[in-house]
């Protein structure tokens, strides 16, 4: 058994040593790009899928089309075990490297990067996670969120609420329950549920989760049951998703009114419920499945190559498809930025105009392979993330589906939510640099 596990690890370094995508070099034709990952720790289960939908992309893009417009990326990961100080670490490694992005993969990374990266002019990507306050472009110039923040998260989940009970006036007198991981990831919904709560008559409450506990939920499951919510939120990531899919059964909460965050959709989040967990639910941006041309290029380029780090049975899961759609946005913001600068070769203070003009109609969807795959996102001087749509999936028991439309969140409850929390944050840094970049109009 130990004989096997080593034998597995080695042949895992091998390959990620001997990836094309890590060099310790750049040729002239090629740009670096770092992204934080997590391939061990409790939350390896959500950061091992995106980190190989991530990979696979840009390797696919390397592989079929010789890189963007001829310029390879050399792709390497800085493993932090989603821990932030070493999420420190990584970001100094990508910025001695001249990096064109910094990926943090957590809040709590990228609340630390924030003000670093105003400074070093690195731009952060945090896709759809990270500070919600940061959409705010004219405070946050160096910080991109698309296509949505955990407020819009907050607002659609309410709004999923309103709509199984039969609009937004019967929300009074009900109860939402929101369990989230005790960590600044896990807070980021309160101030709008707590907002929606007070305008529209519902009770909030409030059940934290420990990241020492995340496979311990037993007392908080008590008190919940005590409460009797009417819906629960699951702000998760980890260990602490099964977890929580598991406790709603054994407690006998009905499995339809638990909805997860986006990063609470996982195929093993799912599945850790075994036959009872069907009909659970999750905030999605992107669909699941490998029906889609730029997934079957990947596994045409990359999987049937030996070039994925992915069980080929894993590709077109919910979060690996999450990670595609980063990579994607990367990929297509470097391109952006190629045709704004008439530069092949970019730089990161190039690669911020490419993000801040960024234009993804669902006609550049349907060119790249994506079609239905996710809904159109425009980023833009003001607005840093887009406020795009979501869906509700629903695990059928075997997948996730989508079984209604795609949502738009409460934008006129978010934004100004937004502003008011982004003045507030440069108010209180010291020595917060002003915008002193010229915008940038979407193409």
């Amino acid at each position: 058994m130990k004989t096997t596990k080593l034998m597995k690890g080695a042949a895992l370094g091998a390959l990620l040593a001997a990836s094309a995508q890590v060099a310790p070099a750049l040729a002239q034709d090629s740009v670096y790009f770092a992204n934080n990952a997590y391939r061990t720790g409790p939350f390896s289960g959500s950061g091992i899928p995106i980190g190989d939908g991530m990979r696979d992309y840009i390797t696919m893009i390397n592989e079929r089309d010789g890189g963007v417009n001829g310029v390879k990326i050399v792709y390497e990961e800085c493993e932090t075990g989603y821990d932030t100080k070493k999420s420190i670490e990584c970001y100094e490694q990508a910025k001695s490297k001249n990096t064109i992005l910094y990926s943090p993969w957590s809040t709590g990374a990228t609340l630390a990067a924030i003000p670093r990266a105003h400074i070093d002019k690195i731009p952060i990507l945090s896709m759809a996670y990270g500070l919600s306050a940061s959409a705010d472009g004219t405070n946050f110039p160096w910080v991109f969120i698309p296509p949505f923040t955990y407020w819009d998260g907050a607002s659609l989940m309410v709004k999923h609420m309103a709509a199984e009970l039969g609009g937004m006036d019967k929300l009074k007198g009900k109860k939402l329950g929101l369990i989230h991981l005790d960590a600044p990831f896990g807070k980021e919904p309160i101030p709008v549920l707590e907002n929606l709560a007070k305008k529209y008559g519902f009770e909030l409450k409030i059940y934290p989760v420990a990241a020492a506990d995340m496979q311990n939920q037993g007392s908080l499951w008590l008190s919940i049951r005590r409460d009797r919510p009417d819906y629960l939120y699951n702000q998760g990531w980890g260990a602490m998703n099964p977890t929580a899919v598991k406790e709603a059964i054994k407690n006998n909460f009905p499995i339809n009114k638990l909805v997860g965050v986006w990063w609470a959709g996982g195929d093993d989040d799912a599945r850790a419920g075994g036959p009872e967990a069907k009909g659970y639910k999750s905030l999605n941006l992107n669909a699941a499945g490998t029906n889609f041309p730029a997934i079957q290029d990947i596994q045409k380029y990359v999987v049937e190559k030996g070039k994925s780090l992915a069980a080929k049975e894993k590709v077109g899961e919910n979060l690996y498809n999450r990670g595609v759609y980063n990579s994607m946005l990367v990929v297509e913001a470097m391109r952006n930025a190629q045709k704004l600068t008439g530069k092949k070769v970019i730089n990161a203070e190039d690669m911020r105009r490419g993000l801040e003009s960024l234009n993804i109609t669902a006609a550049r969807l349907k060119e790249i392979g994506m079609e239905g795959f996710a809904t159109p996102t425009t980023i833009s001087c003001t607005d840093h993330s887009g406020h795009s749509k979501a869906y509700v999936a629903e695990w059928d028991g075997t997948k996730w589906t989508k079984p209604g439309d795609w949502l738009e969140p409460l934008k006129d409850e978010v934004r100004p939510l937004i502003e008011a929390n982004a003045k507030d944050y440069v108010e209180k840094a010291t020595g917060w640099p002003k915008r002193t970049e010229p915008c940038e109009k979407s193409s």
